[in-house]
């Protein structure tokens, strides 16, 4: 995600161009250093520091997503159309990024939690919950399965085989829906428009 956040034209980076992917290196690394085999309960202020990380890159997020749109719709010079379809190649992919760590680091309270078994209640339903013999009988969610589910919901714009079940869930689904729908409709549109 840092990575791509580093490939993204200044105007779309929340401040100057380094400072957000430098906040997020520091941030990590100071998680790394005070908890580094990430296996061990977390403390409150461990927990706090992570989400308050992914809280600091979905605003970065959110400002590229506006800065992209008001660019397109007050008709701004966005740049050729391949710069223009990088552009928004890039945010639609952190958007994923950053909802899938949504996703992984809130679904029953994280990923210890959810080892733990300390929350009983899952926030999304995996096929591998629901039929037998599909998965082993401890089988839980991974990272992976919380990108898929982040992908495919901004491909679909909606739910595809998992499904959301508590409220934060679902409205989180609908706000990576939206945001992944306007950021394909409006950049592919303009460099349609572009070429033409």
């Amino acid at each position: 995600m840092i990575a791509l956040q580093l490939t993204l034209p200044e105007r779309y980076s929340l401040g100057a161009w380094w400072v957000l992917p430098a906040v997020e290196v520091v941030v990590i690394a100071a998680l790394m250093a005070a908890n580094p085999g990430r296996e061990s309960a977390r403390t409150p202020m461990l927990r706090r520091l992570s989400l308050g990380l992914i809280a600091v890159a979905s605003l970065g997020t959110a400002w590229s997503v506006f800065r992209l749109v008001a660019d397109i719709a007050g008709g701004a010079d966005t740049g050729s159309a391949a710069v223009l379809l990088g552009s928004g190649a890039s945010i639609w992919l952190i958007n994923v990024l950053t909802f899938a760590v949504w996703y992984w680091e809130l679904d029953r309270g994280g990923a210890l939690e959810r080892a733990a078994g300390r929350d009983p209640y899952p926030d999304f339903l995996f096929p591998q919950m629901t039929t037998a013999g599909v998965a082993p009988a401890d089988w839980r969610p991974q990272f992976a399965d919380y990108l898929y589910l982040a992908f495919t919901n901004a491909t679909a714009f909606s739910p595809t085989d998992t499904l959301p079940l508590s409220r934060w869930a679902k409205l989180t689904m609908m706000l990576e829906s939206a945001i992944s729908l306007v950021t394909a409709a409006l950049v592919i549109a303009k460099a349609v428009n572009a070429l033409g």
